[in-house]
């Protein structure tokens, strides 16, 4: 287990706060416990830097100096602690690497430099004019690398207690009255006697460090932001984790003795690259924060708690996972971009021209949702589903709303289980049932909403328990379908070579509700036929399936995510959406898919009618005609 050393530096220009014994007093009582997250292998998840020991930067060959004339003004390589001593505010220190393509080349450089070397974390005591009476001791942790979503060379973290004391031999006598937790450019604020503030034997506040961003947290938890203050983004300390105990060094209080002994307490510039990418610059150091002369001033617009999802990762399937994905996505897109702005431009533009082309290729009008039993292009397919939905709006969300009522009961029976922390076979248990019941419920929704398109064609009376009493008639053979599909997929899935047969599959069998309830296939005979009617418009069929994917994901969490940024609402009501939506638009997705298997059938009887069919079907291939009482032309 790595030590932590704590040095405690009295401010450059503040007054003496007690003798260089009572500083380190106070700053080994307090020291913190750090909390990082477990990196099981080399360059994969988990946090790999620990609070890092500054003089190791120094003299280090690998780190340059730049000057603030223009990004790449080499001034000294291995710049010393002496040197750094002189200020140079708009200098930079340049690591070895590229934040915007890191890699693993920071990690590995950190390991290299501080293998042998105990974790450090420095205090400083402050005093602020206008608070008489009261002091504030702050740590400081340098970390290497920030890897979240804006990285960067170099991170500089901090946590402040507050005393009602006037100075250190008196706040040795009293407890702390105020903890402020830095979050990115914000801080989280406690009370001593907070219940959220854990202390480890009784006077060690344990710090829980955000992965990646190094915000310091109060919990175990997968933390959303919502602005700059609180870190846009998601920060997430879930472990397991490494415990990192502190060990006390004391620097003198006095300005001299201090800054002779840490002369880059001075230092003004950045500590990492800078060049023409100023959102991902390094920091400046501890003497240029707010808090180091006003920490009371700091303190006080901090936050008294953050946005914490509970459950955790549990959650991150849901809303909260769509929205650390959109964030996540959008700061690589930005980044990619900031580093190769040509390149990713013109994909970009590919991308564009693609889907103008894709667009203006399909016809979007011209058909009209009844009869049928027609061929349609893909934007009529989108266009006469978006019709029939809209003008029986009520048959076809209420077709959802069992659906709906399924998916809700699911996520709130699911929130019990990630607060108290069940897991094991009772969890396992607990979700596959509501796995079983939402796919139920799903399959006969899009039964029920296909049956529902072909009473309508055919003239009869559409109710929402007729249909549905077709749709559970059908049940059994459409449970025996998907069954079979999920084996056949899930073992070509697999084998990985196979991976490509497996989705030229799933596109193909995506037929089979309305085969097996129109035609009254079911199992192989059901996946066969769906494949003869993808066939003839496979490339239909695959691009109306990412629609409606992109369709039923996107909107739900760009719904919640708008909710997230807009509204700090209970995670019950946020985590619903995505689901409500989803079902609310299953009867939608329903039409797409029937009016894509009438369209086979359409095309299935032209081609049988072409004069190449009247030489007769000699290899047997021509399919079964459909029952009497399918809808047709």
């Amino acid at each position: 287990m790595a030590a932590v050393v704590v040095g405690a530096v009295v401010g450059l220009a503040a007054p003496a706060g007690g003798d260089e014994a009572d500083q380190r007093a106070l700053a080994e009582r307090y020291a913190p416990v750090m909390m990082l997250v477990e990196q099981p292998e080399a360059c994969g998840p988990g946090e790999p830097y620990q609070p890092s020991d500054v003089d190791l930067l120094m003299e280090n060959s690998s780190v340059a100096l730049r000057g603030p004339w223009s990004p790449r003004d080499l001034v000294e390589v291995g710049p010393g602690a002496d040197t750094l001593a002189d200020g140079l505010r708009g200098y930079s220190l340049d690591l070895p690497g590229d934040p915007l393509s890191a890699g693993c080349a920071y990690e590995k450089w950190a390991r290299a430099t501080w293998a042998a070397s105990a974790g450090t974390v420095y205090a400083h005591i402050a005093r602020q004019d206008g608070y008489h009476g009261r002091i504030a001791l702050q740590y400081f942790f340098y970390y290497p690398f920030n890897d979240f979503n804006n990285k960067h060379e170099s991170d500089w973290e901090k946590i402040q207690l507050e005393f009602a004391a006037p100075n250190v031999r008196s706040a040795l006598d009293v407890e702390p009255d105020l903890v402020a937790y830095a979050q990115h450019y914000g801080a989280e604020t406690s009370r001593w006697d907070d219940e959220k503030l854990q202390v480890a034997d009784a006077t060690h506040p344990v710090v829980y460090v955000s992965a990646g961003s190094h915000a310091s947290q109060y919990s175990e938890d997968l933390f959303l932001g919502r602005s700059a203050r609180q870190g846009f983004g998601c920060d997430s300390t879930i472990g397991p984790h490494q415990e990192v105990k502190p060990r006390v060094e004391t620097i003198p209080a006095n300005t001299a003795r201090a800054t002779r002994k840490f002369p880059w307490i001075g230092y003004e510039g950045h500590w990492g690259e800078v060049g023409p990418r100023r959102f991902y610059q390094g920091p400046t150091g501890p003497n240029m924060k707010q808090m180091w002369d006003k920490p009371f001033s700091w303190s006080a617009k901090g936050r008294d708690r953050s946005f914490a999802v509970p459950g955790g990762g549990a959650y991150e399937g849901s809303a909260t996972g769509f929205f650390c994905t959109a964030v996540t996505s959008g700061s690589d897109a930005f980044r990619n971009f900031t580093a190769r702005p040509v390149p990713t431009l013109a994909v970009l533009g590919f991308g564009l021209l693609a889907v103008t082309w894709l667009v203006r290729r399909t016809s979007w009008g011209s058909s009209l949702p009844l009869p049928v039993l027609r061929s349609r292009t893909i934007g009529q397919v989108i266009a006469v589903s978006w019709l029939m939905f809209r003008s029986r709006p009520g048959l076809f969300v209420c077709i959802g709303l069992p659906a709906v009522g399924v998916s809700v009961a699911s996520t709130l029976a699911q929130m019990p289980l990630d607060s108290s922390g069940v897991t094991g076979t009772l969890r396992s248990s607990a979700e596959l049932l509501e796995g079983i019941l939402l796919a139920l419920a799903l399959l006969l929704a899009q039964a029920a909403a296909v049956q529902a398109l072909a009473d309508l064609d055919a003239g009869r009376r559409v109710r929402v328990r007729d249909v549905y009493r077709a749709a559970v008639r059908r049940l059994l053979p459409v449970s025996v379908t998907v069954i079979l599909a999920v084996i056949c997929l899930l073992a070509l899935t697999l084998t990985v070579v196979l991976l490509p047969v497996a989705l030229a599959l799933l596109v193909g069998w995506s037929l089979f509700i309305p085969v097996v309830l129109l035609e009254r296939r079911s199992g192989f005979r059901a996946l066969r036929r769906s494949w003869r009617l993808v066939r003839l418009q496979f490339f239909k069929v695959a691009a109306l399936l990412v629609f409606a994917s992109m369709l039923v994901n996107l909107t739900g969490g760009i719904l919640a995510t708008v909710v997230i940024l807009a509204v700090q609402a209970p995670f019950a009501v946020v985590n619903l959406l995505p689901g409500v939506v989803a079902t609310l638009l299953l009867p939608y997705v329903s039409l797409v898919i029937a009016y894509l298997y009438f369209s086979g059938r359409a095309q299935e009887q032209a081609k049988l009618r072409s004069p190449a069919s009247q030489y007769g079907d000699p290899a047997g291939t021509a399919p079964a005609p459909a029952r009497a009482d399918s809808p047709s032309a």
